[in-house]
């Protein structure tokens, strides 16, 4: 693909509508994408599947995985005064939720524009302006001034998604993109140029792709994916959160354009060592820009496919996203193609042996 058909890929994953159990819109990206070149299938938790090539019994699977939802929020209830009260989709810190645009994807298809609001300093005491303010504070107002209105003009329900209302740029002067939704979005289309480029050569594995719902509210579809796809080997791509802007230099991990990130461990996983191994040695033969990290927090679904089955060799290659889990992101291009031609290389200099030793 040339760089003008990735933008292109990114962009409409990042614009769609996929909050944490509403993903419609991305599985009709990637089926829509994959569908020349894999045998393209769901479940019922919207998890899709792509098969590339022809099933060899007895050769080893190897999954690739990217979660397709995004952080976001549900309608909880209707006020009275047409404000809505609403509840978290996924981790966000409080203070970075409030004076955004959201949009709520209402039963019909149809989206509505909203504002997440709080109380204006104007009414609030000298302490209420010191108090840390909690989403409980807040309320999402559409314009209207009674329940009535919402429910009738604007068909808004209780348990309707609402997703952050930001749309794709590409800032060509320093090839870097600025959208929501990179966690995991930008691990989507990696996982799609990925399978695209190995399924143009016979390959020695069975490879199949796994886009997986609701990783933000606990991995809930890579659980039902990896039971059905009893992978050997996985590979997981990820929107990692950046470091290089409020980390000092010696503890910069994932910083922007310095490469994808290997994770060595985080709270839900300690990676397999020697196939962490071999991705790293991979990344130094080909000249290939990688970052190395150690995370005190976090969690991928690299963490639940590692338990599948009898245990399963995974990696997680992270694209690094400045202000993941916020309405904004940014990422640079070159840590895409990176993260890209890094997986090829490896399921190319893969081989059973090497697999059975991991």
């Amino acid at each position: 693909m040339t760089k003008k058909d990735s933008l292109h890929l990114i962009e409409r994953l990042s614009n769609a509508s996929g909050v944490s159990g509403f993903e419609d819109d991305v599985v009709a990206i990637a089926k829509e994408f994959s569908a020349p070149f894999a045998e393209v299938s769901e479940d019922h938790i919207r998890n899709v599947y792509m098969r590339v090539g022809e099933h060899k019994a007895d050769k080893p699977t190897i999954v690739f995985d990217a979660h397709s939802d995004e952080v976001g929020f549900i309608i909880q209830a209707i006020k009275p005064n047409g404000t809505l009260r609403f509840l978290p989709l996924g981790g966000w810190v409080a203070n970075t939720v409030p004076a955004h645009r959201v949009r709520i994807k209402t039963s019909d298809g149809n989206e509505v524009p909203g504002i997440i609001a709080s109380k204006p300093p104007h009414f609030m005491t000298d302490e209420q302006r010191k108090e840390v303010q909690t989403i409980d504070d807040m309320v999402i107002d559409v314009g209207c001034t009674s329940a009535e209105e919402v429910a009738n003009k604007l068909n808004i329900a209780i348990g309707d998604p609402v997703i952050p209302d930001v749309s794709f740029e590409y800032l060509q002067t320093t090839d870097v993109m600025l959208g929501k939704a990179f966690d995991c979005r930008i691990g989507c289309a990696c996982l799609l140029e990925t399978l695209k480029e190995l399924s143009e050569k016979e390959s020695k594995f069975n490879l199949i792709g796994t886009m997986t719902a609701q990783e933000e509210v606990g991995e809930r579809g890579a659980t039902v994916a990896m039971n059905n796809v009893k992978p050997d080997l996985a590979i997981v791509f990820e929107g990692c959160p950046a470091d290089d802007t409020f980390s000092e230099e010696y503890m910069i991990q994932s910083g922007l354009k310095r490469g994808p990130m290997l994770r060595n461990f985080d709270v839900s996983m300690i990676t397999n060592p020697r196939f962490q191994r071999f991705a790293k040695e991979t990344a130094e033969k080909y000249g290939l820009p990688m970052q190395s990290s150690v995370r005190k927090g976090g969690g991928t679904n690299g963490a639940i496919i590692n338990l599948t089955n009898k245990g399963v060799p995974a990696i997680v290659i992270g694209v690094p996203v400045r202000y993941a889990h916020t309405h904004y992101g940014y990422v640079a291009y070159e840590d895409y193609e990176a993260a890209r031609q890094l997986a090829v290389a490896i399921i190319n200099d893969l081989t059973e042996a090497i697999i059975e030793r991991f």
